[in-house]
């Protein structure tokens, strides 16, 4: 792989500015967004009343910890307009979520919060390597989804050229990824999994491909992803993180020179890491709950909103800003299984340790009797002993874990691919109980 490390002169001040410095910056926007969010925005007046809080109660960070969290429930009630900071005539764009488990969370941007969006992007991207004139393949989804569109103007800001592909249409996607030759690619890492099935299916050497980096975000991910993806396209695997809430793709991300942690923008978001039962305030190196405060968003101000992204806070490294490690999963993906926690992220891990299996796999929670069961849904590799196989990921399983997993080998391609976000986990246990 090259190396594709950027130029000191190149980076923004603040990225390698002192922590005092930083401190410094991000109290003076902080009693800004206080005060913004408090005169402009009922939720926040009537929760801050509630608390027994004033914007005027900050005198240093550490006085954030006084105010209460915003959560997902607090968008969805305030749906679609009322945590807007602004008039609706001055929102420049909105994003929604899908909705699915509700109503869709809704975050408008006024035109400076998408001229910090577009920079906070582009940051993102040098820090991945690319670079001004360098040709960019964004197959995030495009439309009320933030990470095409927000890729997207990242690039551009850049001074870079983007390639809107979008998702889906994935021996397409390859065919341009061949004749147009880019050299990054913007894409969650379960869909860059199905683009490497179908180079195979075309007989192509994914190594041969122009790509040097991709830029990975949307959904969790593991190392062991990471080595299957950088082994496969002979190509750099770095990390970007965002949601809608707070901003879209560009909070943070990994810098390709270290790829130890994503450094958060931290002039523009100010990061906490909190016990998920208590709410305390946790020390950075403790793992826990994410939790975001925008600095400067003008048209949707979210004061200390829980992620549910279990991650920690860590000293930056190849930036002056502090990193959080690979997000291990979320609380609200954690399936609680006969008193056992498993995430998602574990099983990935044992499936891409285990030799003749191919990347892919979904869980199934049925009921067996009485108890809840996990199956697991995974695919041999062409010539894969697949009883070993499911020997060998039942016992991994079983020795991280700690719980007895059913193994079930599917057809070639019977296991659903992602088109997107990958659909990790499905619930069959309230329909076999005839909910």
């Amino acid at each position: 792989m090259k190396d594709l490390t950027p130029a000191r002169d190149s980076l923004d001040p603040i990225e390698t500015a002192s922590r005092d410095e930083i401190a410094a910056l991000q109290l003076d926007r902080l009693r800004w967004s206080l005060r913004h969010a408090y005169d402009n925005v009922p939720l926040y007046r009537e929760k801050f009343d509630a608390a027994g809080v004033s914007p005027d109660d900050l005198t240093t960070l550490a006085d954030l910890a006084k105010f209460p969290f915003t959560v997902k429930d607090d968008l969805r009630r305030s749906y679609p307009f009322n945590m807007f900071a602004v008039p609706r005539e001055k929102i420049a764009r909105i994003h929604a979520s899908s909705g699915t488990t509700g109503k869709p969370t809704v975050v408008g941007y006024t035109a400076r919060d998408l001229d910090t969006w577009a920079d906070m992007v582009a940051r993102s991207l040098r820090a991945s390597g690319v670079r001004p004139g360098d040709m960019v393949h964004v197959a995030y989804g495009y439309g009320l989804f933030t990470g095409g569109l927000g890729a997207h103007y990242g690039v551009e800001r850049l001074g870079a050229t983007v390639v809107p592909m979008s998702g889906g249409q994935t021996a397409r996607q390859v065919q341009l990824l061949e004749d147009f030759r880019p050299k990054a690619i913007c894409v969650t890492p379960s869909y860059m999994l199905n683009l490497l099935e179908e180079y195979h299916r075309q007989g192509l050497d994914p190594r041969n491909s122009s790509l040097e980096v991709g830029i990975f975000g949307a959904e969790p991910w593991t190392p062991s992803m990471r080595a299957e993806i950088e082994a496969a396209f002979d190509m750099h695997a770095v990390d970007i993180y965002g949601l809608s809430e707070v901003m879209g793709p560009g909070v943070a991300n990994e810098c390709v020179e270290t790829k130890d942690g994503l450094h958060i923008w931290e002039d523009h978001f100010l990061p906490e890491v909190i016990d998920p039962e208590t709410g305390e305030v946790l020390p950075d190196g403790e793992e826990g709950e994410l939790v975001f405060t925008t600095l400067t968003k003008e048209g949707m101000p979210v004061i200390r909103y829980r992620t549910r992204d279990l991650t920690r806070l860590m000293p930056g490294t190849a930036r002056s800003m502090r990193r959080m490690a690979k997000v291990t999963g979320r609380s609200d993906d954690m399936i609680i299984l006969r008193g056992v926690n498993v995430f998602p992220t574990q099983v990935e891990e044992r499936v891409l340790a285990t030799k003749g299996l191919a990347p892919y796999f979904q869980i199934e929670l049925v009921r067996k009797g009485q108890m809840d069961a996990m199956r697991i849904h995974v695919e041999c590799l062409p010539g894969g002993d697949g009883e070993a196989c499911r020997k060998v990921l039942a016992k991994g399983i079983k020795d991280m874990i700690g719980i007895t997993a059913e193994i079930v080998l599917a057809a070639a391609g019977g296991v659903e691919r992602s088109q997107g976000k990958a659909r990790r986990v499905v619930d069959n246990r309230e329909v076999q109980n005839g909910a």
